[in-house]
């Protein structure tokens, strides 16, 4: 009995430590008043709390076009990082090939047959004008010669980073069939903001390339980005701080990241529609500052506990100094709130006993508070005892007295030693009975 006591114990034990672990890694979204968006998927990941505060079919799989190019650049990025400037390519005729048997419109970075670039050049080539050949020449590097083993590489990887809508079939995205989710993408575009070198390199409006045989001029082979969210231009936004655009017919995808005041977020929004820019041919941009802008001036990083203030009490057994302890949050539970109510309109969960046996120490771990916010769970803190709570040792040792008395255990006892006595009663009177009558 005591070892299944025991082990019984022990199930329940885990289950309780395994419950406030599994909520934090919850995400949460908190996009009611959302502005309406035209782009049929969409994706905002707050990076501080890994909060969804906007979430539109983000795991309906849609065209990718150049946001393919993202993985080409994290697999480049985790093979050479070290080695961007010590190894140089040079550009294989054949992909130009494969290039314009999809598109004689294709984006290029003016990379020629047979010319030679670094793996740096290659990197601004692919992200800043979204260079195809650049993406393909990296692709028959590291594929050996091919690019069908490359693009198993990159659907390896997709799995790797936890993608699960996502397909490649061409290392830079022009055929129609590699698809994505804004999920996805997100989880792309998070493992490349790893690498200083990436955030470098998209942060950048324009690169020089150096010189070749046809740019002979320092400052003549210049390219420039295709995300204007940050350049110098109507669709500046400071907080912007780099990203990737791609494009397939009447739409374009955006995949930016974002910063103010400390606070970071991801934006994903695929296949938004040329409707969206009326006056231009950024639609993607117009609808990412768009959300963006209502994300920075509608969510904020705070405290949404206050580790000085009690939050509930609960009452006290065995003790005569005090009949309850007041309990305190043991983290100040930082995360993203409303700018306007904050955290008066998060919904507290308290996980705590109907009482605690005395003594108590100050700080002692009591319990723990779920905090919701429109029945979305953002977070558990534990629960600590306010100050000390002795115990009463007379309290005590009748409370132990009077349950051991009303315990099951002592009932069973008492019914089997009546059960004895009385067995032995009836055993002796039958015992003096048959004496007797053989007196008689």
């Amino acid at each position: 009995m005591k070892k299944f006591c025991a082990i019984l114990f022990s199930f329940v034990l885990v289950l309780i430590i395994a419950l406030p672990v599994a909520a934090e890694g919850e995400s949460s979204t908190l996009a009611d008043n959302a502005p309406s968006l035209t782009a049929p998927a969409a994706y905002v990941v707050n990076l501080d709390t890994n909060i969804v505060v906007y979430e539109k079919n983000s795991e309906t799989p849609l065209s990718a076009a150049s946001l393919t190019k993202l993985m080409t650049t994290l697999l480049l990025l985790e093979n050479y990082q070290d080695q961007l400037d010590s190894i140089s390519l040079t550009a294989p005729s054949y992909v130009y090939d494969l290039i314009w048997e999809q598109s004689t419109n294709a984006s290029s970075a003016d990379i020629r047959r047979g010319e030679t670039q670094s793996l740096r050049n290659l990197l601004y080539a692919m992200l800043l004008p979204s260079g195809n050949e650049a993406a393909y020449i990296v692709a028959d590097y590291m594929g050996g010669g091919s690019i069908d083993n490359f693009v198993a590489m990159m659907n390896d990887e997709a799995k790797a980073v936890g993608c699960t809508g996502t397909t490649f079939v061409d290392p830079c995205g022009l055929n129609p069939n590699n698809i994505t989710t804004a999920r996805d993408a997100y989880l792309i575009l998070r493992a490349l903001t790893a690498y200083d070198v990436f955030s470098t390199v998209v942060g950048t409006p324009s690169y020089d390339m150096g010189t070749n045989d046809r740019y002979t001029t320092p400052g003549t082979y210049i390219i420039q980005t295709t995300d204007k969210l940050i350049t110098n231009s109507s669709y500046h936004r400071d907080y912007t701080k780099g990203g990737k655009t791609g494009s397939l017919g009447e739409w374009q995808n955006f995949a930016g990241w974002h910063s103010q005041d400390g606070e970071s977020y991801i934006s994903i929004l695929l296949n938004v529609p040329y409707d969206a820019d009326p006056e231009g041919m950024r639609p993607a941009l117009v609808e990412t500052a768009t959300i963006m802008d209502w994300v920075f001036d509608t969510y904020t990083i705070a405290p949404a506990l206050d580790t000085t203030q009690p939050i509930t009490e609960v009452r006290v057994a065995y003790s005569t100094q005090a009949d309850t302890v007041m309990l305190y949050p043991a983290d100040n539970m930082m995360t993203l709130l409303p700018r306007e109510g904050g955290a008066a309109l998060t919904e507290q969960v308290f996980n705590v006993p109907d009482q605690l046996p005395a003594p108590i120490k100050q700080g002692d771990i009591v319990g723990t508070v779920t905090l919701t916010i429109e029945g979305e769970t953002i977070g558990t803190a534990d629960l600590i005892a306010g100050s000390d709570v002795s115990r009463n040792q007379l309290l005590y040792t009748i409370s132990r007295v009077s349950l051991f008395f009303s315990s099951t255990y002592f009932k069973v006892v008492v019914i089997l030693t009546m059960l004895v006595i009385g067995a032995y009663l009836i055993f002796t009177v039958g015992r003096i009975l048959r004496i007797w009558s053989k007196e008689v």
